[in-house]
């Protein structure tokens, strides 16, 4: 964040895409209108959750393919395709195709490991292969590869009337330097020796903080550490690269023009959240980002 009284470089914003499961096409037009509506009051960046039997967005690339036709210039993000679920031969190619119809809009950010409830429908997934299925790193740097046109074959040319490529097609200059990957402490490093952008999140985890029982539950520290961790990493490994970008994750509920009904929905809301915000949760013991709500004094954008 920057100092009081700097303004912010960029702000965007994150929806999950909800819509009835009866209706689905009402909630994906939704989206679609907020998207327009962020662009038209300024917003630098709108970012897309990815939700798997769920009621949310199951295809941020495909609602980000029809926001490149309603939009010009807001940048168009995933936060974020669980590539567990992915083929990255098959995403760096719906990707590419994207981010040229969005005209070098697009910021894909990514996770691995295995997929939410996977032991509930992991068959169905990957019939043969469920139990040899690779879920670590390796699958973003498969897909950083490919993003970046390294070869995956070693054929080009003619075949009859058609014409192969050694590379994925299409092939997006620059999108792999907008690829984005999350995730805790030792992600933080290994996201910057990568020379992917770092997302972080309104929750993170504790596991690789040592504060020698003095605030061990602060989130804003321990957001700063993971973030001086990528920087640090990023700078060692890239020294002639530009720096990469770092998203901050925040749950933000400015109350500037609300009503006095929906300051008390507001505050009731954050009442019921707080709890998880003083304490690491569950086994990941994971930590929450306290909500920041208030009446912000703004100025128009130049």
């Amino acid at each position: 964040m920057p100092r009081p009284g700097e303004p912010l470089a960029r702000m965007g914003f994150l929806t999950i895409g909800l819509f009835d499961e009866h209706d689905p096409l009402a909630g994906h037009e939704t989206t679609l209108k907020i998207i327009e509506t962020a662009e038209q009051l300024g917003f630098d960046s709108v970012w897309l959750r990815d939700r798997h039997l769920q009621y949310g967005i199951s295809s941020p690339v495909a609602v980000l393919a029809a926001a490149t036709q309603r939009t010009n210039r807001i940048e168009l993000g995933t936060a974020v395709i669980p590539l567990g679920l992915e083929n990255p031969f098959r995403l760096a190619e719906d990707l590419a195709t994207v981010d040229i119809l969005s005209h070098g809009r697009l910021n894909p950010g990514v996770s691995v490991g295995p997929p939410m409830r996977y032991e509930t429908f992991k068959t169905k997934l990957y019939p043969d292969s469920h139990d040899v299925e690779d879920f670590s790193k390796q699958r973003v740097v498969r897909l950083l590869e490919f993003l970046r046109g390294d070869p995956v074959t070693d054929f080009e040319g003619t075949v009859g009337i058609e014409q192969f490529s050694r590379r994925i097609q299409p092939h997006s200059p620059g999108l792999a330097d907008r690829l984005w990957y999350g995730g805790g402490l030792s992600s933080a490093s290994w996201t910057g020796e990568q020379g992917l952008n770092y997302l972080t999140s309104s929750v993170t985890s504790i596991d690789g903080h040592d504060h020698d029982g003095t605030h061990p539950d602060d989130f804003a520290l321990i957001q700063a550490e993971q973030i001086d961790a990528y920087r640090t990493a990023y700078a060692a490994a890239h020294p002639d690269k530009r720096p990469g970008r770092v998203s901050q994750g925040l749950v933000v509920i400015p109350t500037d023009s609300a009503t006095p009904e929906q300051k008390r929905k507001y505050a009731a809301y954050a009442a019921g959240r707080q709890e998880r915000t003083r304490s690491p949760q569950g086994l990941r013991q994971m930590l929450f980002s306290p909500i920041l709500s208030a009446t912000v004094i703004s100025s128009p954008r130049p």
